[in-house]
């Protein structure tokens, strides 16, 4: 197959080789966001797919997938996708449970009893980091232990074995161990290893055909090489995990794409019954009631009024980041091979705006008003037939002035983003970012149902 600039593979050929849909997105834009993000932050490469109405349009890699020798990446490579696997160990639990095999309300003490001091945490709270079970890798890098192989038994040993760090349910902390010790009940309870059920029962019915089990340290040509960074310094292959270590935490490496299919699966909830993708996706409350935004596996947030499903993902020299718009059957996938940078999330943050402006035509209408309406304020000008009676007259004379005399001397846009939206007294609000020459500034529109401008006003940021 051929490949473009940087061994990029064009979105025709990947739709006549794989049948991709027709992407209804801006192929440009979204390839400029991921190539400035990588020259900006840093990372060697990035491989992006994108979901929109329930159907895998976009699939691209950027980038070089290993610097010395130079190779570049290509949407077949491999990435270890880290945290997000812990997602796969949820529903695999869930499954269980919904075979009868076992509750998520069960406590360790009956699966596990030598581990006294955790006996009466239960498999939700193991899943959802409310356990108290300290992690043993609360460290962004990796530690001179993990070099070396560890069994099950040694991590539950040194970690799970100490002090709970609270009582169960009571506060939310990120919890590695809980997950080991949630890993081997399932294999215990199952009788099989975690990553054979999973092949069988999720890989192989989604057409995931390239994860693998990277904690068993299998590496091939198709595997992306990690790299990390000492502040701002060069990249730099990053250490290698010794066996053991990321077993039910972050184990899986896999395409992009094949990340794409697995969040189809929950946006058409194809693999789990309704119930169960309920519990999924049901943010956590502690003791006391606090939501603690976090399901299963999965963060649980609302961003501008749509629910959104997310994790990222940590391992030595990877970082990955998938979001979830269940009800607007989108997702989007960005997974990098370098652990010193943030692209992977910045990617996808700027692309949220992209995607987001197909499920919501209206809020590009919007920007793009918005936009027209900050040239004419910067010009001193100011178009009245936009504007509700009350917008009218807010903007005095004086106003107008001030905003053009104040704003005139940034210099040209260089973005303009929409950052949330919503609704609040019958009027639609979206917040915006404006990136000038010489300053950030912030903007925040309210519009009635008529669609007449409410509110229009700018502030320093």
């Amino acid at each position: 197959m051929k490949t473009g600039i940087n061994g990029l593979i064009t979105l025709g050929l990947i739709c006549a080789a794989t049948g991709l849909a027709a992407a209804p997105i801006d192929e440009q834009r979204v390839a400029q966001i991921a190539q400035v993000e990588l020259k900006e932050l840093g990372a060697p490469s990035s491989s992006v797919a994108i979901i929109l109405d329930d159907r895998i349009v976009y699939a691209e890699a950027f980038g070089k997938a290993q610097l010395n020798p130079a190779r570049a990446a290509i949407r077949s490579d491999r990435y270890q996708v880290g945290s997000i696997s812990k997602e796969f160990l949820a529903t695999a639990l869930l499954m269980l449970q919904e075979d009868g095999k076992l509750s998520l309300d069960d406590q360790v003490g009956k699966y596990l009893p030598e581990l006294e001091t955790a006996k009466n945490v239960t498999l939700r709270q193991l899943l959802s980091h409310t356990s108290g079970i300290r992690d043993y890798w609360p460290q962004d890098y990796v530690f001179s232990q993990m070099l070396t192989p560890v069994s099950h038994a040694q991590i539950l040993q040194q970690w799970a074995r100490q002090p709970l760090d609270f009582a169960p349910g009571e506060r939310w902390q990120y919890s590695n161990t809980g997950y080991v010790v949630a890993g081997v009940i399932f294999e215990k309870v199952a009788g099989e290893p975690l990553f054979t059920f999973l092949q069988r029962r999720v890989f192989s019915p989604l057409h995931m055909t390239s994860v693998e089990n990277i904690d068993e340290g299998i590496a091939s040509s198709s595997d992306a090489v990690g790299y990390n960074r000492a502040a701002l310094g060069p990249s730099r292959p990053a250490p290698h995990v010794g066996k053991g270590w990321l077993f039910a935490a972050g184990e899986l490496a896999m395409t992009a794409e094949d990340l794409a299919r697995w969040d189809l699966s929950i946006i058409d909830q194809t693999l789990l019954k309704p119930a169960s993708y309920r519990e999924l996706e049901s943010e956590v409350r502690l003791q006391d009631g606090v939501g603690t935004r976090y399901g299963l596996g999965l963060f649980v947030e609302q961003s501008s009024e749509r629910r959104m499903l997310w994790h990222d993902g940590e391992t030595s020299g990877f970082i990955s980041y998938h979001s979830i718009y269940p009800d607007q059957r989108a997702a989007i996938i960005v997974l990098t091979n370098s652990d010193g940078s943030d692209a992977a999330l910045s990617t996808a943050y700027k692309l949220r705006s992209v995607v987001l402006e197909q499920v919501s035509p209206v809020d590009q209408a919007r920007l793009n008003e918005a936009r027209q309406m900050f040239e004419q304020l910067r010009a001193g000008r100011l178009d009245r037939t936009l504007l509700s009676p009350n917008a009218n007259v807010y903007f005095t004379p004086q106003t107008v002035q001030d905003i053009a005399g104040s704003i005139a001397p940034l210099g040209p846009i260089q973005s303009f983003e929409l950052k949330q939206s919503g609704t609040r007294g019958g009027m639609d609000y979206r917040t915006y970012e404006i990136k000038l020459a010489k300053r950030q500034l912030g903007l925040v529109t309210r519009s009635l149902p008529n669609g007449k401008l409410e509110q229009y006003m700018i502030s320093a940021k």
